[in-house]
């Protein structure tokens, strides 16, 4: 598989009442398989939407994604969940943490439902690598931002997906506690070969992946990679 992710021609027109708002315009890429890319710009230029679109989370009007070799705009809303549920994680900004599970409960839900085994044991040593050993029965409300999203992080990564979508993921933290969570995301990240790929404001953090991708007004204006 020369790409886990090929993005063909997007393109994503909303209807506003009688006028048609084009957000992203005929965007082309292509992703290879355990390698890192970050998705910048300024707000409004499509990121989460084109983010959103690479995922299967939703369709897009013309163009094609895709994804581990399956075309997601040929398959049903039941076939994309699975294919997400078989390979994808996800990070986002608020955490969206199930406020009435513990952190190891969260941790287990993906696994859960893969019907997987063992997964109470795999949920804690993840907490433990993520450095919430302490933490694994308190309840969202009761833990920060940061040791929310570490837990996120740790959801994401229980069942080694092949690709990782963070949208925003230090965009709630402090820059201490940023810089704590990147390096948990990128160690992690690593350890597990798997592709990521990231949307950011953040310049800095974006560097890290090795290749920026730029949007302005819905354009791909830039395609750099960058020497780590």
């Amino acid at each position: 598989m020369s790409s886990i992710l090929k993005v063909a021609g997007l393109s994503k027109t909303f209807n506003t009442g009688q006028k048609k708002l084009t957000v992203l315009h005929e965007i082309s890429f292509d992703v290879a398989p355990g390698t890192g890319l970050s998705i910048v710009g300024p707000s409004g230029s499509g990121k989460t939407t084109l983010l959103g679109l690479c995922a299967g989370l939703d369709e897009p009007s013309t163009g094609t994604v895709t994804l581990m070799d399956m075309e997601l705009n040929r398959l049903s809303e039941d076939d994309r969940a699975y294919v997400r549920n078989q390979y994808v994680g996800f990070i986002f900004q608020n955490f969206q943490l199930l406020p009435t599970l513990t952190a190891l409960e969260n941790v287990m839900v993906p696994l859960e439902l893969r019907g997987g085994k063992n997964i109470s044991d795999q949920a804690r040593q993840l907490l433990n690598r993520v450095g919430l050993e302490e933490r694994m029965h308190h309840y969202p409300s009761q833990m920060s931002g940061g040791e929310q999203q570490r837990v996120a992080i740790a959801r994401a990564f229980i069942t080694d997906p092949k690709i990782l979508f963070a949208d925003e993921p230090t965009g709630n933290l402090d820059e201490e506690t940023a810089e704590i969570i990147t390096g948990l995301l990128f160690d992690l990240n690593r350890e597990k070969g798997t592709t990521l790929v990231l949307v950011t404001h953040n310049l800095q953090l974006a560097a890290h992946t090795g290749r920026i991708l730029k949007l302005k007004r819905g354009l791909l204006v830039e395609d750099k990679s960058i020497i780590l």
